[in-house]
């Protein structure tokens, strides 16, 4: 596939770290880099060396697999999601950070990321929630063994599940019941635990276990995250291994606990009136404040899968037919293989540009919940100096909304000022609304749609892609992407959380925002396909809007929580959108800032033009596929075919829009027939 066109650039090699860290937003974090240097050094190295020689064809926890701890210890990335006064080394929030490590070790394999990040899963009640006296404590002891440092150290895990069948599926109910078990006048209360958990990461080598439970005892009040230990007196078991086929470098078991603790155990403390114990939070009030934070890096996990993929299909299939005794070198056979047919590269294309959309929304999601923290914490503040609790709570959080509503209505140019100027809690509405759509998007699309890329990319290694020595591990990387899509919810778990925060008010006010800024960049940058996405956001608003008034032909409402073959499907078509959005946005920040870094220069015309096309792409196929799927629910629940005019001229015009869509797919596979790619991977197979 030739290009006629000499004056437009070309890839000339695969992005590099000075592009990504621009994209992916930290180019001014030299800890984070660092950070990422450490992590790929571990995956690369000892990492892919225990799947290279099959130390992952168990689901028992060997010694083979326990020595990577003590590689996390040393290589910082322990250490990474500590504060500094606890003994880490970054400064702030840290969710851009865990998000960063949890990429580049899924590079590779997603069990060892997953085994890097239980323990900080396991921390994560404490450090979102914890009494200050907790969190010194346990993030203390957390912390790596220094040089003559004797105390010990621990490791941590979550436990939340529900009873078997339901497992992943309702966070609501609990098999963990909590009792008082003695109560001595002015003396600490001491609370019996009984808890048999399911699938719970990290169980092997954990010796400290953060556990929802429920009361069964009037003298506790209602459920709450309880910290236990293995020397607390009773029952410790940490169970039998689950015989999971993915995520195999990591330990998931299914451990039973029956223990006496003190009350001061219980996650943020607690307060007695009346005799009886009343948590400060309920359990889930500390898991909304832990997922939101730690889904973003497990929807990122299967898109570094997807980027990862990339490489080592080029090289399957420029090699594919050499060897053969008619095929001679310098030959269009030889050079190119398989890539002398368009559909091999047209394929490929869809893969890259799903995988570099999954990560712009993904790095921008933890970039915001670093933004989140901040602010969060000064609305907690606010809120207690105030002895604000409950509805009067709720109505000033209220009126911060429909505030942020009104500055979200400025014009573009005044409108960023306007926030840098407005109240904290009024920032903080605005970046919130955004939040609680962009995570469980990010957990839904990026996982989901992932776990579809994998598939493809798999199939482009013929067969290849089915062997144990298939190069980059990709078959072990596609069945991992299943657990992926499970982990801290499903995907019904999020859809469902989508279908009630993608119709908030603040958040539509702001999407609409985007759209003029799309539909304004159309007119600049019209290779960006920014006109598709615009129309693909605006057919999605309009059909929400139809669907939250209208009524099937039974006269039954069609927006609404049990409707879910409504909502569902509407969550899906704005987690396309909204992917797709930030991938445009991340490659123009790369056009600006990339042209004033010098050791950029050379190549970034073409790496900028093949990301934009990559993005053009995918904007096309985010616009079908929100095109397809609203025109299925607005004209699907009438028992007749109807006509709705406004509907069908926006659907034309997102028609439309998708000119020169295929062009740009026509130029990324050029660029990837003459991209030049290392003479092998960085790491084992």
């Amino acid at each position: 596939m030739e290009s006629t066109d000499t004056s437009v650039p070309t890839l000339q090699t695969l992005p590099g770290d000075g592009v990504r860290q621009i994209l992916w937003g930290f180019a001014d974090r030299y800890d984070l880099a660092m950070l990422v240097q450490s992590t790929r050094c571990v995956a690369r190295g000892p990492v892919a060396r225990l799947v290279a020689e099959g130390v992952r064809n168990s689901h028992e926890w060997t010694d083979a697999k326990a020595s990577l701890l003590s590689v996390y210890d040393e290589s910082g990335i322990t250490a990474a999601g500590l504060d500094v006064e606890l003994g880490g080394f970054i400064e702030g929030p840290k969710n851009l950070a865990f998000s960063l490590m949890a990429f580049e070790l899924a590079w590779v394999d997603a069990g060892a990321a997953t085994s890097s990040l239980a323990s900080n899963l396991g921390l994560a009640p404490i450090h979102e929630r914890g009494t200050p006296e907790q969190r010194a404590h346990y993030l203390g002891l957390a912390a790596p063994r220094q040089p003559g440092d004797e105390r010990p150290q621990i490791r941590a895990a979550f436990a939340l599940t529900e009873p078997i069948p339901f497992v992943g599926v309702e966070t609501g109910m609990l098999c963990g019941k909590a009792e008082v078990a003695q109560w001595i006048d002015g003396e600490e209360p001491l609370l019996h635990i009984d808890k048999r958990a399911r699938f719970i990461t990290g169980m092997a080598f954990a010796d400290v276990v953060t556990a929802a439970v429920e009361s069964t005892d009037p003298r506790i009040k209602g459920s709450f995250m309880v910290i236990l230990e293995a020397s607390d007196p009773g029952v410790f078991d940490r169970g039998v291994p689950t015989k999971k086929m993915v995520h195999q470098l990591s330990s998931t078991r299914d451990p039973v606990f029956n223990l006496t603790v003190p009350a001061s155990r219980i996650v943020g403390g607690y307060t007695v009136k009346d005799g009886v114990i009343i948590p400060k939070y309920s359990h889930g009030e500390v898991i909304e404040a832990v997922f939101k934070r730690t889904r973003v890096p497990v929807g990122l996990m299967t898109t570094a899968k997807v980027l990862s993929a990339i490489e080592p299909v080029i090289r399957y299939q420029r090699n594919r037919f050499r060897g053969g005794d008619g095929v001679k070198p310098g030959s269009p056979r030889f050079e190119l293989g398989i890539q002398q047919k368009e559909d091999a590269l047209h394929r490929l294309v869809d893969i890259w540009a799903g995988g570099e959309a999954g990560a712009s929304l993904g790095f921008a999601t933890a970039r915001l919940y670093d933004e989140v923290d901040v602010h969060e914490k000064t609305k907690d503040r606010f809120l207690e100096e105030k002895g604000l609790t409950g509805r009067a709570a709720f109505k000033v959080l209220m009126q911060n909304q429909a505030d942020a509503i009104e500055l979200c209505k400025l014009p573009a140019g005044e409108r960023e000022e306007a926030f840098s100027k407005a109240d904290p809690l009024v920032q903080f509405a605005r970046i919130d609304a955004l939040a609680n759509v962009l995570c469980p998007a990010t957990k839904l699309w990026n996982t989901g749609h992932g776990a579809n890329l994998l598939r493809e990319a798999v199939s482009l290694m013929g067969g290849y892609g089915i062997t144990e020595d298939c190069p980059a591990f990709l078959f072990q990387k596609w069945g991992d992407a299943q657990l992926e899509a499970t982990y801290e919810g499903p995907e019904a778990v999020q859809r469902l959380q989508l279908s009630i925060t993608m119709s908030n008010a603040l958040f539509l006010t702001q999407f609409e925002g985007w759209i003029e800024e799309l539909n304004t960049l159309a007119l600049t940058k019209p290779a960006t396909g920014a006109a598709a996405l615009a129309k693909g956001m605006e057919l999605w608003l309009w059909s929400l809007r139809h669907l939250e008034t209208a009524k099937d032909a039974n006269g039954a409402k069609l927006y609404a929580k049990s409707r879910q073959g409504v909502t569902f499907p509407l969550a899906d078509a704005l987690s396309w959108l909204v992917a797709t959005r930030q991938q445009i946005v991340d490659v123009l920040r790369l056009e600006e800032q990339g042209a004033a870094d010098p050791s950029l220069s050379e190549g970034l015309p073409g790496t900028v033009a093949f990301l934009t096309d990559l993005a053009h792409v995918h904007a096309a196929t985010a616009a079908g596929e929100a095109g397809r799927i609203c025109a299925e629910l607005v004209y699907g629940y009438n028992a007749e075919p109807a006509e709705i005019a406004e509907f069908a001229a926006q659907r034309a015009a997102l028609d439309a829009s998708l000119a020169g869509s295929r062009l740009a797919k026509d130029r990324a596979a050029q660029s990837l027939a003459r991209v030049m790619i290392p003479e092998a991977l960085d790491y084992p197979l």
